[in-house]
C-alpha cells in the first residue's frame, strides 16, 4: 500500500484493525472522537465488533470480559476518560489479559481543555488504579509511527499477557500526514491463548478469570510473579531514539510532539554551533533508563522538556542519579512552545554551566 493522507486518529483506528483488533468498546470525548467514529463505520467489514458504551467505566469492563474470551480487544479515550477506566486496567492487568489502550491525551487537571497535554505521564507509566502493577506504555512522535506501534501492541499485549498503552497527544490525533499502513511490524511468537473462557468442549480443565485473591499469601505469591514480569519487560521493552548525540554539550530529553519541536530547535542552535543531542524515549514505561548510560563524555547537562509541569523530569532525575546538572522547560493546559523558546532554554542552561 502506497502512503495515504490520514488524519490522525482515523489512520489509529485503521491500525488497529490492522494489528488484529476484533472488538472496540469506548465512549466518545474530544480530541479522540474520531477514532471511535471511524471503527463504527469499518469495524463490521473486517469482521470486528464495534460497542459504544453508556460510559468510560462500561467501556473498560467490556474489554475486560473480550480479553477474557481471548479477543483482541481496542478502547480508547482522552485524559479524564482515562482516569475513569483506571479501576478496569488496574482488573485487567491483576487478571493478566492482553488489551491495547490508547489515550490521545488533553490538558487537565479534571475536565481541563481539549487542547494537547503530555500532563497524563504519571497517570499512564505509575499505573494508575490500584495495586502493584504497569502498563507497557509508548508514546510516538508522529503518526507513521504511532500507526507501527498499535499494529505491534496486540502482539505484545498478547505475548505479556499485560495491557499495552499508546499515549499520544491531541496534535497527533488530529493532525494529518502521509502514512504506510502496510509497514510490517516486529512478529512474536505467541503461545495459544489457553486461558480464555472459550469453553473447554470436555478437552482441557476449566479456567478462570479472576483478579481477586482472598488469602494474602497467594495474593503476595501473584504480585511476585506479576513484578518478575514487569522486569522482564524492563530488560526488553526500552525503546529509545538518539538525534545528534556525537560531542553534544547538552541533552534535551522530550517525547512525542515536544521531541517534534526539539529535533527544529536543534537545527537552528546547530547553525549558531551549538550542539545539543535528543534523546527521545519511545517507551515511556518501561522508561529507557539504558539510554543514560550511553551518553558521550562531552555532554555537561540534562534539558528535560515537556508539554506539563514536568512529569518525566522525575525519571530523567531517577536515570541521572545524580551525576548531571538538570533543567526543566515546560509548557501545558494545551499550550505547544516555538522552538525558539527552546533555544533560549538551552542557552540559558549553557550559560549557567560555564
Amino acid at each position: 500500500m502506497a502512503k495515504v493522507m490520514m488524519k490522525g486518529n482515523e489512520a489509529m483506528a485503521l491500525a488497529a484493525i490492522k494489528g488484529g483488533c476484533k472488538a472496540f468498546f469506548g465512549y466518545p470525548i474530544t480530541p479522540q472522537s474520531e477514532l471511535p467514529e471511524y471503527l463504527a463505520r469499518h469495524m463490521h467489514k473486517h469482521g470486528g465488533v464495534f460497542l459504544q458504551a453508556e460510559s468510560e467505566v462500561a467501556a473498560i469492563n467490556m474489554v475486560y470480559g473480550a480479553s477474557g474470551a481471548g479477543a483482541r480487544v481496542l478502547t480508547s479515550s482522552s485524559s479524564p476518560g482515562i482516569a475513569l477506566k483506571q479501576e478496569g486496567i488496574s482488573y485487567i492487568a491483576g487478571a493478566e489479559l492482553p488489551a491495547v489502550i490508547i489515550n490521545v491525551m488533553r490538558g487537565g487537571p479534571g475536565l481541563g481543555g481539549i487542547q494537547p497535554s503530555q500532563a497524563d505521564y504519571k497517570q499512564v507509566t505509575r499505573g494508575g488504579g490500584n495495586g502493584d502493577y504497569y502498563v507497557l506504555a509508548y508514546a510516538p512522535e508522529n503518526l507513521q509511527e504511532t500507526v507501527n506501534v498499535i499494529k505491534e501492541a496486540f502482539d505484545l499485549a498478547d505475548l505479556y499477557r499485560n495491557p499495552v498503552m499508546i499515549a499520544v497527544d491531541g496534535l497527533i490525533g488530529q493532525m494529518m500526514e502521509p502514512v504506510d499502513l502496510d509497514v510490517e511490524v516486529p512478529k512474536r511468537d505467541l503461545p495459544e491463548k489457553d486461558w480464555a473462557t472459550i469453553g473447554t468442549y470436555g478437552k482441557r480443565e476449566p479456567v478462570n478469570v479472576n483478579s481477586l485473591f482472598l488469602d494474602p499469601q497467594d495474593l503476595e505469591n501473584h504480585s511476585f510473579k506479576l513484578a518478575e514480569k514487569y522486569k522482564l519487560m524492563k530488560k526488553n521493552e526500552q525503546r529509545y531514539e538518539f538525534v545528534n548525540m556525537e560531542n553534544a554539550e547538552l541533552v534535551i530529553v522530550a517525547y512525542g510532539t515536544m521531541a517534534r519541536i526539539v529535533r527544529s530547535a536543534l537545527e537552528i542552535l546547530k547553525n549558531e554551533g551549538i550542539n545539543v543531542g535528543l534523546l527521545r524515549p519511545i517507551s515511556i514505561w518501561p522508561f529507557p533508563e539504558k539510554a543514560f548510560k550511553e551518553f558521550p563524555d562531552t555532554v555537561k547537562g540534562i534539558l528535560t522538556c515537556e508539554l506539563s509541569t514536568g512529569q518525566m523530569l522525575d525519571d530523567v532525575k531517577i536515570c541521572n542519579n545524580g551525576k548531571l546538572p538538570i533543567n526543566f522547560f515546560g509548557r501545558t493546559g494545551g499550550m505547544v512552545p516555538e522552538p525558539e523558546e527552546i533555544v533560549k532554554a538551552v542557552k540559558d542552561m549553557i550559560g549557567g554551566l560555564k
